[in-house]
């Protein structure tokens, strides 16, 4: 099964018009995408607006394969599971987003080999023909290693010891 995911604040067409036309072509029937508040209507792929975390968790624990946009939610949680994700990342210069995080986030994941990016409807439809021979994402931990914790509790220890409070002068102490 294939899970498609645009992230639980804005659709994003481009995407699922994309995949739900090569599901059409390719005679897919094993295409579940969560789309958001969409205009756009699917005909060829199964889709639901929204689905809660621990739907969406069991969906990419499910699926062979995680299409989505580059948000870090879904990145994570397909790490997390170890599973092959191809993403496509909403634009700035298409009003999909306020600026190109999601453009950087996927090259910096690509780059990586964490994930397959694709930029155009174009290459997704190559990658989504290649699917088969996407990687698996080598699996991280869903929190943090105890040695970071510990640093980062450390640090924040020390920084609230620097700025404790030093208590102001009475008149019975200055006496």
């Amino acid at each position: 099964m294939m899970f498609v995911s645009v992230g639980a604040q804005m659709p994003f067409d481009r995407l699922i018009c994309a995949v739900d036309q090569w599901a059409g072509l390719r005679r897919r029937s094993d295409v579940f995408a969560q789309i958001g508040k969409s205009n756009y209507c699917a005909r060829h792929i199964e889709t639901t607006q929204f689905v809660d975390a621990i739907e969406f968790r069991r969906l990419v624990g499910d699926a062979d394969i995680v299409v989505s946009h580059a948000g870090m939610g879904s990145i994570i949680t397909a790490l997390e599971f170890g599973k092959p994700m191809i993403v496509m990342p909403r634009r700035g210069d298409f009003y999909e987003t306020r600026n190109d995080h999601q453009v950087a986030t996927a090259r910096h994941f690509s780059q990586n080999g964490r994930l397959t990016a694709a930029f155009t409807e174009e290459e997704l439809i190559d990658k989504l023909d290649k699917a088969t021979l996407v990687p698996p994402s080598e699996r991280i931990d869903a929190q943090a290693p105890i040695h970071l914790i510990k640093t980062i509790r450390g640090f924040l220890q020390q920084r609230t010891e620097v700025r404790r409070p030093v208590a102001p002068a009475t008149r019975a102490n200055t006496r």
